[in-house]
């Protein structure tokens, strides 16, 4: 009991971050770029989840500018640069790599003075990226009944008590008492219908449910790091503060989970879903809040799960040399299958030699 007590504790601290940045002080404006969309396609193979983007080289991204959530204007833009949003599938898991460029700065067991990161997903048809699915209920009043429709999944990543290059998320100690929790490393498995009502997978206003479980699993990594064998905690803070470089945050989960209390997005090979990606940072070391919570877009992003026969049917069209190998193979097979015939043929056939007597030798 104590120890689903600090678990309560932990999160109501990191939602209280996500509920201040979410109190609005003007009216809602969006103006988004419908042709903006993450293209995840079938690579089977490829991706070892360790933080590093080397076995991303060829995969291709898409480069977002980072606005505030709540004032969306290029004036308040992040100044550390772009983020890329690269994806990819296996046909069983699907995979994420986000990377965003700036000044390391890490400080163990203080969430707010770190990096973070969290991906949501459109779950019900009514769900807005606005208001984390604009549910119109209260804090008292939103359930899983009240606020039907409005549900958004979402994977929330603070490093502060992630080593790097280490997996964190789903684990057998958080997922045996059926939540989406992660009491080593903070990569949670979270649903809400609203900022003011987001809880653990598994948990909820209506009581708690032992069948969820933490489904996501990830890695960070900073181009800082000048060790590439394995940190452990006592290397803590891993690398001096201020130095130049690149965050990598890497992420997977399977494209379909066994929730059915409508708290996972379920992802379809060959079908869309709705993404959005936040990024928080400790602008001039101060603590994360508010101007520091940036997303890719002030709208949902497109998320494209290809299928593998798609990539296949794209060589068609110039594929009139493969067709001409493939009749000359054909025509070889003919001529070596005929020969074969003929020599078998040659073999077996009894000789004809004619017989001579002897008197007439």
């Amino acid at each position: 009991m104590l120890r689903l007590l600090l678990l309560l504790f932990v999160l109501g601290n990191v939602a209280i971050g996500w509920v201040n940045s979410h109190e609005e002080s003007g009216e809602w404006s969006c103006e988004s770029d419908s042709e903006i969309r993450v293209l995840a396609e079938f690579k089977p193979g490829l991706i070892t989840l360790d933080g590093h983007a080397d076995d991303w080289e060829d995969i291709d991204g898409s480069e977002f500018s980072l606005l505030p959530a709540l004032d969306p204007h290029a004036e308040h833009e992040y100044k550390g640069g772009k983020m890329n949003v690269k994806a990819l599938h296996d046909g069983h898991n699907v995979y994420f790599l986000l990377q965003v460029d700036g000044e390391y700065v890490y400080s163990k067991g203080e969430s707010t003075r770190c990096p973070s990161v969290a991906l949501m997903f459109q779950i019900g048809e009514d769900a807005t990226y606005h208001n984390m699915g604009g549910c119109k209920e209260g804090t008292g009043s939103c359930t899983s009944k009240t606020c039907k429709g409005h549900e958004v999944d979402i994977m929330h990543f603070s490093i502060g008590s992630a080593i790097p290059g280490r997996l964190y998320g789903g684990n057998p100690v958080d997922n045996s008492e059926g939540n989406g929790g992660d009491r080593f490393g903070h990569l949670v498995d979270v649903y809400a219908w609203t900022p003011h009502c987001r809880y653990l997978d598994g948990m909820g206003p209506s009581g708690n449910d032992s069948s969820a479980q933490n489904d996501w699993k990830g890695a960070w990594w900073h181009s800082s790091f000048s060790v590439h064998s394995g940190f452990v905690e006592e290397d803590s803070p891993y690398a001096s503060g201020g130095q130049k470089g690149t965050y990598y945050f890497e992420f997977s989960r399977p494209l379909r989970t066994m929730d059915h209390i409508q708290q996972d997005v379920q992802f379809k090979i060959g079908e869309s879903s709705k993404l959005s990606v936040a990024f928080w940072y400790p602008v001039d070391r101060n603590p994360w809040h508010g101007s520091g919570h940036y997303t890719i877009n002030c709208d949902w992003v497109p998320l494209d799960i290809s299928s593998g026969s798609s990539l296949l049917t794209k060589s068609a069209p110039g594929s009139s040399g493969g067709s001409t190998a493939s009749v000359f193979a054909l025509l070889l097979s003919v001529v070596s299958l005929c020969v074969s015939v003929f020599v078998g043929y040659r073999v077996i056939k009894p000789n004809s030699v004619p017989f001579t007597p002897m008197e007439n030798l």
